[in-house]
């Protein structure tokens, strides 16, 4: 019976956890357009920025849980991959609206990780298929030639940030402590970005306004938001923390309407239906050979 009174209660904390988590990662889009559109800081800036507070804060937050840290296999190439994601996302957001980019990102982050499923030798249905095609066709019609079409570097920069976070999600899998590995390499990243920063020490410029809004996208939106998922994956499946993710184009874009003046196109919404659309086909697909298995 306690157990019973208590299920309810979970679902709902679980609910809440991962509704934050979602918000903080499109925040991060929001954040970082909202820096670089009024000349606030340089994007170089921003990503050392954003890497040094998220390193600082999530190592605050391993160091105070209770739970000791996992040591297990480290690697330079999750940190490398951090770095580049921190990067061309912040040059990306240069020329890209908040829900474009975070739609782009969004797409090339999946289609890597689905990929990489197929090359390992994952095997797709005839509907999975559909949609990894259908997604594919989505992000090249998003960022083909057009009136509507976004800048064309910005759209490549950010398709490179996704592929980089791809690859990190992958790297990923199987950790131990999840947390400690993503304290350990925002902290090993720092270093890159440094370089990057003084390689473009001629274009920097900052201030508080674009330094406060880097620190809250490092500190609040990726150090405490990572914090707060890793949190919310211990009660999610991982179907449904893949498929909750949809949400953050979603929520990227109608935040760049509601605080950046942002316009929704019509190129954006058909790309968004058939991207989303497509994974989505894909991961219940994937959910229900694995049922079948």
């Amino acid at each position: 019976m306690a157990d019973a009174a208590a299920r309810p209660a979970l679902v709902l904390h679980a609910v809440a956890l991962t509704a934050v988590a979602m918000v903080a990662f499109a925040a991060n889009s929001l954040l970082c357009r909202l820096a670089l559109q009024h000349g606030g800081i340089d994007p170089a800036s921003f990503g050392s920025i954003r890497l040094a507070s998220g390193a600082i804060t999530l190592a605050l937050v391993v160091r105070c849980r209770a739970q000791p840290s996992a040591l297990g296999h480290t690697s330079w190439l999750p940190a490398a991959m951090l770095f580049a994601y921190v990067a061309f996302f912040s040059f990306a957001y240069l020329s890209l609206s908040a829900g474009t980019g975070a739609l782009i990102l969004f797409g090339a982050v999946q289609l890597t990780m689905l990929g990489a499923g197929l090359g390992g030798g994952e095997r797709f249905g005839v509907l999975a298929w559909f949609g990894f095609v259908l997604a594919a066709a989505g992000l090249v019609y998003l960022v083909s030639p057009g009136v509507a079409a976004p800048p064309l570097l910005g759209a490549v920069l950010m398709a490179v940030a996704g592929v980089a976070w791809g690859v990190y999600s992958l790297r990923g899998r199987g950790v131990a402590d999840p947390l400690a590995a993503t304290a350990r390499n925002f902290l090993r990243a720092v270093p890159m970005a440094l370089v990057l920063s003084l390689l473009f020490a001629t274009r920097a410029h900052a201030d508080a306004y674009g330094v406060a809004l880097a620190v809250a996208s490092g500190a609040l939106t990726s150090g405490l938001g990572y914090v707060v998922w890793y949190a919310a994956l211990g009660r999610l499946s991982a179907l449904r923390a893949a498929t909750v993710q949809l949400s953050v184009p979603l929520l990227a874009a109608f935040g760049g309407v509601l605080f950046l003046s942002e316009a929704i196109t019509p190129r954006l919404a058909l790309a968004s239906v058939a991207i989303l659309g497509g994974i989505a086909l894909v991961l219940s697909q994937k959910s229900r050979n694995a049922a079948r298995r």
